[in-house]
């Protein structure tokens, strides 16, 4: 009897490249002609894994927002790995950001997956496992019609497909 071929599919993000985006993000806003002296600032917590952005308008908060994006981008983070809050009045006239970054398929999400990989009626067999879907298959050609199927749907969150064997 032949062993079963798997993959996960996970939802990951490298906390050490969006730190490394920050940093960048950070000295620019600094180094900015135009948003040198404006009183923006970037914070993140890495324990909580969010970024904070305290700009004195929404305007120049967005343009921090576009600044940070672009290093994301650059560093090879996924723009849908961070969620951004709406825009918040905070203390002396300012305006918070909050981003959160996601990681992990919530369950919702893991059960459309499945759902739509069990419509292929290929010889899949997927099982959710906290945040993260393992599909197994005796044929490694129906995993992979399964990977380049996810990979032309969006589910609003990045995913990798790791440990394929």
């Amino acid at each position: 009897m032949a062993k079963d071929a798997s993959f996960d599919v996970v939802s990951q993000v490298d906390v050490q490249e969006v730190d490394n985006a920050f940093q960048q993000a950070v000295r620019e806003v600094a180094q900015r002609y135009d948003l040198k002296d404006s009183g923006a600032k970037l914070e993140f917590a890495k324990a909580e894994r969010t970024i904070t952005i305290s700009a004195p308008a929404e305007f120049v908060a967005r343009q921090v927002t576009d600044i940070l994006s672009a290093k994301f981008v650059k560093r090879g983070v996924d723009l849908k790995s961070v969620s951004w809050d709406a825009p918040a009045a905070a203390s002396g006239g300012t305006v918070r950001v909050v981003g959160h970054i996601v990681e992990g398929i919530d369950q919702p999400t893991a059960k459309k997956i499945s759902k739509d990989v069990r419509d292929l009626k290929l010889k899949v067999k997927v099982v959710i496992e906290a945040d993260k879907l393992r599909v197994t298959s005796a044929s490694k050609d129906a995993l992979q019609e399964v990977i380049q199927f996810l990979r032309g749907q969006d589910y609003g969150r990045p995913l990798q497909f790791i440990n394929y064997r």
